[in-house]
């Protein structure tokens, strides 16, 4: 795919989401950064209904800011800004649940503050949401370059960890052509997401 079409050319993509009028532009950078956005709201504590409404609080400010935002590399990435907007976020929300009357108090909102009482040691638990956004949209890109049975034997192997010998029965492959297999697509996979992850920075 060459990159003047790849949807997940980030530097480009921010410059096309300036753009109001340009919805498919938009829609790939949901499609990107909201799964992120919301992956991260929940590895911090807040439940579905209020993670998703997190992410769509966080999306409504990118779209409003995003006019206003020089990329510039040397003043940290775009997923870094996003990733500050997010944590701000969650950590008001959490701040405005603990403050909130109630005769009960909100003894959950309350554990996860004093767990994260500044959420500023989220950027681990943020960037690996952001790797496995990157895995599964590779997936995505590169499954229809494969066989069926090709695919199922990695997919049986390498994320439903099961045998190969038990996958080939499966697929009717031997072990062998099943580690091939396997071999073949996490090695295309690797190419995918380097690729993806060259294009998170225009080049000089």
């Amino acid at each position: 795919m060459a990159v003047d079409d790849s949807p997940l050319t980030r530097a480009s993509l921010l410059v096309q989401i300036r753009d109001g009028s340009n919805h498919r532009a938009w829609q790939e950078f949901v499609g990107l950064y909201g799964p992120v956005v919301y992956g991260f709201a929940r590895k911090r504590g807040l439940q579905d209904a209020d993670a998703a409404d997190l992410m769509q609080d966080v999306m409504r400010s990118v779209s409003t800011a995003v006019g206003r935002l020089e990329y510039d590399r040397n003043q940290g990435t775009f997923r870094g800004w996003l990733f500050t907007i997010t944590r701000n976020k969650i950590f008001n929300f959490l701040s405005a649940r603990r403050i909130r009357p109630q005769g009960s108090g909100d003894t959950t909102t309350n554990r996860l503050l004093d767990a994260h009482p500044d959420a500023s040691d989220g950027s681990e638990v943020w960037e690996l949401e952001y790797q496995r956004r990157l895995a599964a949209l590779a997936m995505e890109r590169v499954k229809g370059e494969f066989q069926e049975n090709t695919w199922r034997a990695f997919w049986l192997t390498a994320v439903e960890g099961i045998a190969a010998a038990d996958a080939g029965k499966q697929v009717g492959l031997s072990p062998g052509a099943i580690y091939v297999a396997k071999s073949r697509v996490l090695a295309r996979l690797k190419e995918e997401v380097e690729a993806m992850q060259h294009d998170e920075e225009p080049s000089e």
